[in-house]
């Protein structure tokens, strides 16, 4: 590859106009900003540009030949469509050089109003595959921003077999949890990091700790915060970027003051251009190197772009958290006053409701066949020590499912890289002779796939994030028979949605959930024996992570050594069933439940909702106070205990 000037872009934050003169005068080739409303930066009313000024800032970098990206990259709630609507007329009236996305309702919005403006996915839309590239073209995006947790060499191998533009953040604050897929702000405080107002619970400081016997076993650890992942920097790697392909070098703080992104871009600017100009000769400028690493705020790390980190990337003692946004608190119990007040869904209900459980094992799919479920979903993640869904456990299901007159509906996981990519096309062709009734996939990739391998019903896990009824539509238009709502909407945006939406809606009403997905190993990185080549059975013990609430917060490792962190609350709107009217499918969430609980619940649900569909009181008590001693964790009413997700529109 010949390295010409335009061969990278240098791409720079700008939450303000002091901040974009800096970037522009210290050689950004772009610079990426967020108006006023609809972006992930929204916290602070002294950033982020109105739209006079944004049509301003459009003059003022194309006469200095630099490209201005704006950023529309958080979730949109229904009651926020109007106002998208205005705003995306207006964008498309200043013509931007770009709009930033995650909400499928935007690319839905886009090509209804006939707009010309380049699209790139953001990294909020988690792409770590293929096919999902593929499909996002399929939509005019032209660039994507991709998952944090893939290696420059995943990236190479993306832009050989894509041709897409890449993206890449290569300095500055980063998630812990998988883009996308953290939900734990949105549940606990109402303020949803997937719409701009993190309030940064993985800067918290936890304990961890035996999940079932609650000892604690980091005393000796290396520290408290966990989660607190040091800041990205790849300064010392920009041969290696470069030449993996990586087009954009993407640098984050758009809340950041004028004199740090002026020093952040000259620093790069210059080191871009010393490896463009002599790449053999090129060495690292160590005092340049010296100035910044003096000047940061978190210590530094690489992350995933050099492989899979370890403890290193950590900031376990906080000495260098620059600042806490939140403190943690008590979940919302499920007795809760709000949703009591709030008014029914207005959608008729078929007949017959529909519960769906989301089981663990082939005991759990029989409690949960013979005690009233319409259907079960088995496969995709499975908690160690459980194992992976073979293909005879699935036969296995399947056989005693259709017996009962019960569907089977095989999960994928939500994240499916390379390796997951492999696996489901061997499992995809597998499962023509197995029979089962449908499939439910995690991304968009998996679903391209699967159009390509199969002729099932196919339908949306939560991972989608599904937000508004136009996000439904675009669904619908994918082929999709059902998806399931976000775990971040209120009952109020919840009725929205059900209520507008040409796609049936599946909501979970019971069971523990994820608030973020990680692909890290947490308790590998606090304790000094944990060593699977030696002690293998370590990987199969329950740990959580104890915050200084007293909220014990599960970790749940699947079988591709992703760490997912439950809530310390699993939801139960057992007593708010009458509410949630035209839904198209209860869902039971009882990956994390012995059979047993797994059958009482489906029981508990299965009478409540047959006594609702024949007028009558659905409640039982005593019922519930039975499920709720065996539960593993307290019960909850997550979201719903807030009138609302906060949302994007100042």
């Amino acid at each position: 590859m010949l390295l010409t000037r335009k061969s990278v872009e240098l791409l720079a934050p700008a939450g303000n106009w002091d901040a974009l003169e800096a970037a522009v005068e210290a050689g950004a080739d772009a610079v990426y900003l967020g108006g006023k409303h609809f972006n992930m930066r929204m916290h602070r009313g002294d950033t982020n540009f109105d739209d006079a000024m944004l049509k301003r800032a459009i003059a003022f970098t194309h006469g200095h030949g630099v490209r201005l990206y704006i950023t529309l990259n958080n979730l949109i709630s229904d009651e926020e469509i109007p106002a998208l609507k205005k705003y995306l007329a207006y964008l498309a009236e200043i013509k931007p050089d770009a709009i930033l996305v995650q909400d499928f309702a935007v690319l839905e919005l886009v090509r209804e109003m006939g707009i010309q403006i380049p699209l790139h996915a953001s990294v909020m839309m988690n792409t770590h595959n293929e096919d999902a590239i593929q499909k996002l073209k399929e939509y005019g995006i032209t660039r994507v921003v991709t998952s944090r947790e893939m290696t420059l060499s995943e990236l190479s191998l993306f832009k050989e077999r894509t041709g897409i533009e890449l993206e890449y953040f290569m300095h500055g604050d980063m998630c812990i949890s998988e883009s996308g897929q953290c939900i734990h702000s949105g549940v606990v405080f109402g303020q949803s990091g997937n719409r701009g107002r993190c309030l940064k619970p993985c800067r918290w400081a936890y304990q961890l700790i035996d999940d079932d016997t609650r000892e604690v076993l980091d005393a000796d650890g290396p520290g408290a915060y966990k989660l607190a992942l040091k800041d990205m920097c790849m300064y010392r790697s920009i041969p290696e970027l470069i030449q993996a392909g990586v087009y954009s070098f993407k640098i984050e703080g758009r809340m950041r003051p004028a004199d740090f992104i002026r020093r952040i871009v000259t620093t790069y600017r210059r080191a871009i251009d010393n490896y463009i100009a002599d790449p053999s000769g090129y060495s690292v400028d160590e005092e340049a190197w010296k100035n910044l690493f003096e000047n940061r705020a978190r210590d530094f790390t690489t992350s995933f772009a050099l492989g899979k980190p370890d403890a290193t990337l950590i900031g376990f003692d906080g000495k260098r958290e620059p600042r806490f946004f939140s403190d943690p608190v008590k979940e919302a119990g499920f007795q809760d006053a709000l949703l009591k007040q709030e008014d029914s869904i207005q959608k008729e209900n078929p007949a017959h409701r529909v519960l769906s459980v989301h089981v663990a094992d082939i005991a759990s799919a029989r409690a949960a066949v013979e005690n009233g479920a319409d259907a079960i979903y088995v496969g995709g993640e499975v908690f160690r020590p459980r194992r992976p869904w073979r293909l005879r456990d699935i036969e296995e299901a399947v056989c005693l499912a259709h017996e009962h007159h019960v569907r089977v509906i095989v999960s994928t996981p939500r994240t499916a890289m390379h390796r997951e990519c492999g696996e489901l096309e061997q499992l995809f062709k597998s499962l023509a002779d197995l029979h089962p009734d449908g499939l439910m996939v995690g991304n968009i990739g998996t679903l391209r796939l699967a159009e390509k391998l199969m002729d099932f019903p196919v339908q949306a896990d939560l991972s989608f994030n599904l937000f508004n009824h136009l996000a439904a539509k675009f669904l619908r238009q994918n082929g999709l028979v059902m998806a399931a709502s976000s775990m971040e909407l209120s009952f109020a945006q919840l009725r929205e949605i059900v209520e507008n939406s040409v796609l049936p809606i599946e909501t979970v009403v019971h069971g523990s959930y994820t608030s973020m997905i990680c692909d890290h190993n947490f308790p590998a990185m606090s304790l000094k024996n944990y060593d699977p080549l030696r002690n293998p059975e370590f990987c199969d013990r329950h740990y959580a992570f104890l915050d200084s609430a007293g909220e014990s917060h599960s970790l749940r490792m699947d079988q591709y050594g992703r760490t997912h962190i439950l809530f310390a609350k699993d939801i139960c709107l057992y007593p708010y069933l009458e509410k949630f009217n035209g839904i198209a499918s209860y869902r039971i969430e009882a990956q994390d439940y012995a059979p047993e609980l797994t059958g009482k619940l489906t029981r508990l649900y299965r009478t409540a909702l047959d006594r609702l569909a024949a007028g009558q009181e659905g409640l039982q008590p005593e019922a519930l106070a039975e499920v709720e001693r065996m539960s593993p964790r307290a019960l909850g009413i997550g979201t719903y205990r807030f009138r609302e997700s906060q949302n994007s529109i100042e």
